[in-house]
Formats: structure tokens, C-alpha cells, sequence
């Protein structure tokens, strides 16, 4: 299987995604449409993973339009699809839902909790990472899926092929140092979890978080 990677900033990459990729066989392509413009084609596209950045889906740029306009083709046809942060906005404006401010801002860790059973044998509470200030709305016809203390709309599932997060799972230790040395000042202005670059450093990456990225993945693509 071909999983093509859409990859938004040069600090938040693939993480434990790669390793799902590796470790079931599958091909993974990873494209940086902020800076090259380019992006897949859905008759290319057996799987699409849409990683988080630092834009906005209300951006008005050709790039983000384009990306939107691929991930309608891809829900069209039945194409896994997941994202994550922005990538989960974009497939939430693709499937009608508005993005905006978000209640709280959240950068750092912080627990989210099970909301549906849409996918089995997940825990009901998990400590993930979130890096964000804006939010989606639940889409029509998509179960909400995750929640924290501070944002309700942390995740969710659409029918069995599309999956969107708010936070992340797929960081694995050295990709939250990447963020954190890149991006540690976005922890600094207004962050409602109160934490600095440096709590979210002492922080280990829960073990458990690649086996659920990886039950994730596996859910959409069976």
C-alpha cells in the first residue's frame, strides 16, 4: 500500500506513522506542500495522512484549497484518510464542519478521554500530546471520539476509512524534542495548560501511544 504523507513544518513529522508503515510493509511517501507545492494524486493514493503545522485550514492559500480538494476525492472513494491537528481540521471543512478559536489553548501534555467505542479495545483515558489553539467542529455523521479536560472536540471517526485527531499520538521522543527546540515558545503565550518547553520535556512519550497510533491505523485501513 502506498501511504501518501502530507507534512506541514519541518518540526512535526511522521513520528511512530513511519514506523506503522515499516513494520506492516506498506510504502510511505512524504510530501511538503507548504514549500513545494506539490501533493498526490488520489488515483496515487492508497492511504493520505495529514500532519499537523502551524497554518490555519481558513488560510487563504492554493496549497490548503488543493489539499481539501484531494481529501473529497479520497472520501469519495473510500480511500483511508487520517490527520492530525491541522490535517484533522482540513478534513473536517472537507466534510462540512467550521474550524475556529478553540475554548482553551493546549500546548504540552495533557490526558483525553474515550468518548465512543467506534474502535475497539482503546483505553478510556491516555495521556497525548496537544499543540494547538484552534479546533473543529464534529462533522455530520462522525462520532466524537476523544475529549480532554479543557476542549470537547478532540477526535473523531467517519464511518470506517477517516479519522481526524486534535492532539497528537504520533510523536515518539525525538520528534517532541524536535518541536519543543523548534516551536518551545508557542508553550509561552497564553497556554492554558501552564506549561514550559522544559515540563513538556520531562514528560516521557507514554510507551503506549505507538501501540494506539498503531491501532488507529490499522482501524482505517482494514
Amino acid at each position: 500500500m502506498r501511504v501518501n504523507v502530507l507534512q506541514h513544518t519541518p518540526n512535526e513529522g511522521p513520528g511512530a506513522i513511519a514506523s506503522w508503515c515499516y513494520d506492516r510493509g506498506h510504502d510511505m511517501y512524504v510530501y511538503h506542500p507548504y514549500q513545494f507545492g506539490k501533493l498526490p494524486s488520489a488515483e496515487e493514493t492508497d492511504m493520505l495522512v495529514i500532519l499537523g503545522g502551524p497554518m490555519s485550514p481558513n488560510d487563504d492559500l492554493d496549497w490548503i484549497k488543493a489539499e481539501r480538494t484531494l481529501i473529497a476525492k479520497l472520501i469519495a472513494s473510500d480511500t483511508p484518510i487520517f490527520g492530525a491537528c491541522y490535517g484533522a481540521q482540513q478534513i473536517a471543512m472537507v466534510l462540512g464542519s467550521e474550524v475556529h478559536k478553540a475554548p482553551h489553548k493546549e500546548v504540552g501534555w495533557a490526558p483525553v478521554y474515550l468518548k465512543s467505542h467506534a474502535i475497539n479495545s482503546l483505553p478510556e483515558k491516555m495521556l497525548a500530546l496537544h499543540w494547538h489553539e484552534e479546533m473543529f467542529e464534529i462533522p455530520d455523521g462522525a462520532h466524537l471520539l476523544f475529549s480532554s479536560d479543557l476542549v470537547e472536540n478532540q477526535g473523531f471517526v467517519f464511518g470506517s476509512h477517516v479519522l481526524g485527531l486534535q492532539f497528537h499520538f504520533e510523536p515518539l521522543a525525538d520528534n517532541v524534542r524536535e518541536m519543543v527546540v523548534n516551536d518551545g515558545d508557542y508553550a509561552l503565550d497564553h497556554n492554558d495548560l501552564k506549561q514550559t518547553p522544559a515540563d513538556i520535556l520531562k514528560q516521557n512519550v507514554p510507551a503506549e501511544n505507538k501501540t494506539i497510533m498503531y491501532q488507529l491505523l490499522d482501524f482505517i485501513a482494514k
